[in-house]
Formats: C-alpha cells, structure tokens, sequence
C-alpha cells in the first residue's frame, strides 16, 4: 500500500478511502472542495473536515488486492 500526495491535478470522489496523516488513519471522504481548501471526511462514525494538504491517495497494488479476497460462507458458498 503506497501513500501520495493529493496535487492540484488531482481530486478525490466521495466514498473513496484515503489516509489522513495528523490521525494517522484511512478515512471515508464525504465532500472534496478546491476553492477553500478542505475535504469532509468520515473517521470512527463521525465527520471532520481538515485542509487537503494533510491527507494523501492511497494506491494497492494487484497482489494486495489478492490478499485481501473476501472469505465465503462455508456453508451456502455465497
């Protein structure tokens, strides 16, 4: 899993999972906005908005997302 920066050519989508680097945890992103330089995030059930500057893309590899399958039910395979 590899952290970077978000620049100026870059946005993120609500519902996208990025990093947030003062808490040190991967947050749900709630709203985007340039021109006054925050980003609404949910963290541990509640929002928090915070400059972009202190939060950074997230980008997995395929053999990560390999390793991160979501397991069965053993008993109807679904």
């Amino acid at each position: 899993m590899q952290f970077f920066d978000i620049t100026e050519e870059m946005k993120t989508s609500p519902g996208e999972y990025i990093y947030h680097e003062p808490t040190k945890q991967i947050v749900l992103c709630g709203s985007f906005n340039r021109d006054i330089d925050t980003i609404k995030v949910m963290a541990r059930g509640k929002l928090f908005s915070d400059k972009i500057e202190n939060f950074k893309k997230i980008r997995i590899n395929k053999e990560e997302r390999r390793e991160r399958k979501i397991p069965r039910c053993k008993k109807c395979g679904k």
